[in-house]
């Protein structure tokens, strides 16, 4: 039923207004099966604050002030949103909508600077959901691991949480150790059983070498911070290990809880 929903929904941008008998809240909770936990862009009829183009904000365009509660996803090279919204007759009714999204890629020339990739990949993302784990408590992780860990990592945790970077790329919330005898710790995986590491010594983590460890055990390493990697990887086509290939626009598929 979803999938056959989702493909009435007019293209490349547009609404589709749905039955009454429709659950909105159901509607919502299957796409985020799918997709992750959404951002809310209106409450109730009030517009959260923030909410921008870079947010998501056209698919507010799209039902022209008429939106009760709308959440949003940004997922592959669109944002989808769902929720209520009142019809032509000023009856409150599910919606489906979507539009294209526009990434907002920071502009070249800022390498070097461990923040300034975080926040590049934030756009490369479309990030737009609050910090997700911003009480990681890293003092006790790292006292308990025997090593600091590379700052970069640390807010890319915080922002991102429990998820994957185009639905395939795993970003661990804490470090595997399983390797360190080896002089590694895993920081993500993929389902193709390559260890993105970092090779480990004394020394700064923040200078520690991105190290991919293939699933037929070669260590390919990079002279390059954790955020730089994932940037890399995500929008460059010619790099060893990239996933341009497969999309224009990126996203983080963010893993639902119950907490």
């Amino acid at each position: 039923m979803l999938n056959n929903l989702l493909d009435r929904i007019p293209r490349p941008s547009g609404v589709l207004y749905l039955s009454q008998d429709i659950d909105p809240h159901a509607l919502v909770e299957q796409l985020a099966s799918r997709h992750g936990k959404p951002r809310t862009l209106v409450l109730d009829g009030i517009t959260e604050p923030g909410v921008s183009d870079v947010h998501g904000a056209g698919l507010l365009d799209l039902l022209e002030g008429r939106a009760e509660t709308v959440v949003a996803w940004a997922h592959v090279g669109q944002w989808l949103g769902a929720g209520t919204a009142l019809d032509a007759q000023g009856d409150i009714v599910p919606v489906l909508a979507v539009t294209p999204r526009q990434v907002h890629v920071l502009p070249t020339g800022i390498a070097g600077q461990d923040e300034d990739w975080v926040e590049r990949l934030i756009g490369i993302t479309g990030w737009i959901l609050p910090p997700q784990r911003p009480d990681v408590d890293w003092a006790q992780i790292e006292a308990r691991m025997g090593t600091r860990l590379p700052r970069d990592y640390k807010r890319m945790v915080e922002t991102f949480g429990e998820g994957a970077f185009d639905a395939y790329l795993r970003l661990n919330q804490e470090p595997w150790t399983d390797w360190k005898k080896d002089g590694l710790l895993v920081w993500a995986g993929t389902e193709h059983k390559n260890r993105y590491c970092w090779q480990i010594d004394d020394g700064d983590p923040d200078y520690w070498p991105v190290t991919i460890q293939t699933f037929d055990g070669e260590n390919v390493p990079f002279d390059c911070s954790t955020a730089e990697f994932v940037c890399r990887i995500l929008v460059e086509k010619d790099h060893p290990f990239t996933m341009a290939h497969y999309f224009d626009t990126h996203w983080f598929m963010t893993y639902r809880t119950n907490a």
